[in-house]
């Protein structure tokens, strides 16, 4: 019984993670962290 609770629970907080992360009000967000290593690469080269 608790091992099908843990990964009731495990499953819920996946799937709730995901859709947080998904939404559109994040993507500007998202955007800019995918950019950052890139950014520090125009700072060495200056």
């Amino acid at each position: 019984m608790v091992p099908g609770l843990i990964t009731a629970v495990l499953l819920v907080l996946f799937v709730g993670g995901t859709l947080w992360l998904w939404r559109p009000g994040v993507k500007p967000q998202m955007d800019a962290a995918a950019h950052m290593p890139l950014d520090d690469d125009k700072e060495d080269i200056a």
